[in-house]
């Protein structure tokens, strides 16, 4: 029996919803790999909810969980780092030494930065300091970064983003900041640009030298479920550890997405990951990713 591929997982946890590590786990489990989660919150349920209880965890916490893994040798057997909603600046710098210590074993080691930091019509809703961490920080170590448009756009210094051209052009600047450049992703979610249909919802995805668009129909739910970019980073990576292309781990990811969304009922919180599990190996529909001139 092939022993599965290891992920450290450093994200948010809920005892109620999926975001975060709850909803990566289920995915990444069910594309053939293990992950290794440690929460850099817990929560009672995400804010999609209202009220929650709970409490932020410290960088000490987070860098004793490691302490406690690396002692059992489970660190040198992780083959990819993914990161999302941190919580507090300073566990980012954790995170970045863990990076740094699994690429030490495995120095192809995929590290997936999600920089949580917020989305349209929310606005920002990450702690000061957040921003800025993963700006000049974490984009230098990350191989591959999954933003949504707005997170973009703050990535960018806030420059207001309008076409797909000038989102191509903004990436590649961005690409030669991250590590190992010629080989980086982007993909940015939820794109929508003055020169895409309005009943659309495009992903980017772009590489040092190609650009691909993959577009499915707009679902207009109100509100949206939480914890999309979370299942969309899960995925991505998930296929991309697999040894899937580009171009092919992005439009399998998208059309996940879009299956999960899309069996969403109005009003309800949270994907239906557990109920429609069969959509994360084989999504009804496939949306290819397409190549853009950029």
């Amino acid at each position: 029996m092939t022993t599965p591929p290891l992920v450290l997982s450093i994200q948010s946890h809920v005892a109620y919803g999926h975001v975060g590590n709850d909803a990566a786990m289920l995915p990444l489990q069910l594309l053939g790999i293990e992950p290794v989660a440690i929460h850099t919150v817990q929560f009672s349920n995400h804010t999609g909810y209202g009220e929650f209880k709970g409490q932020v965890f410290p960088p000490a916490h987070v860098q004793d969980v490691l302490d406690g893994l690396r002692a059992r040798g489970v660190l040198a057997r992780c083959t990819a780092v993914l990161s999302g909603y941190l919580g507090d600046a300073g566990v980012g710098e954790v995170i970045l030494s863990a990076v740094q210590e699994v690429r030490a074993a495995h120095p192809k080691a995929h590290y997936l930065c999600d920089p949580v930091m917020g989305d349209v019509g929310r606005g920002l809703f990450v702690r000061p300091g957040i921003p800025d961490f993963l700006r000049k920080r974490a984009l230098s170590q990350a191989s591959v970064i999954t933003p949504n448009h707005y997170e973009f756009e703050l990535l960018c210094g806030g420059q207001p983003l309008t076409t797909v051209d000038a989102a191509i052009t903004a990436a590649r600047g961005m690409l030669a900041h991250m590590h190992d450049s010629k080989t980086a992703l982007i993909a940015i979610t939820s794109l929508r640009t003055s020169d895409l249909p309005a009943d659309q919802l495009a992903t980017l995805a772009v590489t040092a030298d190609s650009a691909w668009l993959v577009q499915t129909p707009y679902v207009d739910l109100q509100p949206l479920p939480n914890g999309m970019g979370d299942v969309f980073s899960a995925v991505l990576l998930g296929h991309l550890i697999q040894g899937r292309s580009v171009p092919d781990a992005v439009s399998s990811a998208v059309s996940t997405l879009y299956a999960l969304v899309s069996r969403t009922e109005s009003g309800q919180r949270d994907l239906p990951l557990v109920a429609s599990r069969d959509q994360i190996n084989h999504p009804a529909q496939t949306f290819a990713a397409v190549p853009v001139a950029g």
